[in-house]
């Protein structure tokens, strides 16, 4: 009878054990024991530079993403039945929804995302196929009509913030050198602020050009050349950039200031102004005298915006310190202070509205709208998925519009309901962050006018419907 040998019976001995793993692998209702019973025998049975300890874990791992997997195909089939009696339900009722599929392809995603990715898009997946059910049954409603009328470009760098004026004639201003620009509210004035801890005010000029004989069609440019030029359009459309005006001397400077100057802006009547700066001060200056009147102090982090009321002597400041404040000058001898806490990062902006409401919008995605009298909490909330920059609030039709981080422009009413989102597209709207917008509802050809890094600014025309302004 033949012997055999020492190492073919531990060969013979180590293919069993692989042969009885392989089978015992495909074993799905075993128990947790009997899987890390089997992960012990298959460590020590297969040959591998790994440490033992690595192995065994590395097993765990693969057991829990067998589980998890096992867990998203059982609630993968849920999710189809469910879709499916929705579809039964609406095909009764005389309606179809093409959804069916959206659970199977939600688990045709690549192997390198992870368990938890798969089982957030299959909820997903499930909550946009009811939201879609729901809300075909509800009565659609029109919105608002918007409508890319120019674009402005001649910037080198991006535009940080624009102003219209409210006399005529019609001045749009742009700011990129400088982080803002505000008109005065009825002379030919301009105040900046500026990086070099100052602000200053500009007297201008502005002479319409006379009509011009109309000239030979061949020695002139076409109308796309002239919209799309890379001069000022601004204020006139001429031949080229030598023949508009240029100021290069302020009537005053404002000076006081430990930090950059990022917002400025007129108190009303014209004589006062207000700068807003990084050395976490605002100051109130007197325009015919240059001199600082009052320094506004009591923010803990840089400020990044101040506005004025529009037919009051009140003011207020935003921060990163996600607090915005409101100043009171009516009383000459009372200067009362009022801090609005509900943002939870920057301030980024903050405005008034014509009524006794503030809007402010944040870092934090959200536009929150106060009330003065009640400054605890605020009246309306809007989430949004980007970053808020300098809002405005148009005066006749009460809509917030809103400048994103992610090149988008939305629209609000007061109490928060969304109305439309500015066109954007490859040949249409920004391509880089939107920072500033403005209203000028006087003129009936531009009322919305927005600014952002990709160095231009847009005139937009927007039309509500008179059903939604009643609203």
């Amino acid at each position: 009878m033949p012997v055999e040998s020492g190492s073919s019976a531990a060969a013979r001995q180590a293919k069993q054990k692989r042969k009885s793993h392989s089978l015992s692998i495909r074993r799905t209702n075993s128990t947790e024991q009997d899987r890390s019973g089997l992960q012990r025998d298959m460590v020590e049975g297969q040959d591998s530079k790994l440490p033992l300890s690595l192995r065994s874990n590395l097993l765990d791992l693969f057991s829990q993403i067998e589980r998890e997997f096992e867990n998203l195909y059982i609630e993968n089939l849920e999710l189809r039945r469910e879709i499916e009696t929705l579809n039964d339900r609406l095909t009764a009722e005389g309606q179809t929804f093409e959804g069916a599929d959206l659970a199977k392809g939600a688990l045709k995603t690549k192997a390198s995302h992870s368990t938890s990715q798969l089982s957030q898009k299959l909820k997903t997946t499930y909550k946009a196929s009811t939201s879609k059910i729901v809300s075909s049954f509800k009565a659609t409603t029109s919105r608002a009509v918007c409508q890319l009328v120019r674009e402005y470009v001649g910037h080198r760098d991006g535009i940080w913030d624009l102003s219209i004026t409210r006399t005529q004639p019609m001045v749009l201003g742009t700011a990129s050198a400088v982080n803002s620009i505000k008109f005065h509210p009825t002379e030919q004035m301009a105040l900046t602020a500026s990086g070099d801890q100052t602000a200053h005010i500009w007297r201008y000029m502005v002479q319409l050009p006379t009509p011009q004989p109309v000239a030979d069609i061949s020695q002139t440019p076409c109308e796309d050349d002239v919209d799309f030029s890379d001069k000022d359009e601004a204020d006139c459309e001429v031949e080229g950039p030598n023949d508009c005006p240029s100021i290069r001397v302020a009537t005053t400077t404002l000076r006081s200031h430990q930090g950059v100057v990022i917002a400025a802006d007129w108190l009303v009547g014209g004589k006062q102004v207000v700068t807003a700066s990084w050395d976490r001060a605002a100051n109130l200056y007197d325009v015919e005298t240059s001199e600082l009147v009052h320094s506004l102090t009591g923010h803990d982090q840089e400020l990044t915006h101040c506005c004025t009321h529009p037919t009051q002597r009140l003011v207020v400041t935003s921060s990163r310190d996600t607090t915005f404040r409101l100043w009171d000058f009516r009383d000459p001898s009372i200067h009362s202070v009022n801090v609005f806490q509900g943002h939870t990062d920057t301030v980024t902006s903050a405005v008034f509205t014509v009524g006794d409401n503030v809007v402010s919008g944040s870092d934090d995605r959200t536009v929150k709208v106060w009330d003065l009298k009640n400054m605890r909490s605020p009246i309306a909330t809007i989430r949004t998925d980007s970053a808020v920059n300098r809002i405005s609030v148009s005066v006749n039709q009460k809509i917030i519009a809103l400048p994103h981080d992610n090149r988008q422009v939305r629209l609000f009413d007061m109490s928060g309901v969304r109305l439309a989102r500015l066109p954007r597209s490859n040949r249409q709207g920004h391509r880089r962050m939107v920072c500033c917008s403005s209203w000028c509802e006087e003129n009936s050809t531009c009322n919305l006018f927005t600014c952002g890094f990709d160095r231009q600014a847009i005139g937009w025309n927007i039309n509500i419907p008179v059903l939604l302004q009643e609203k």
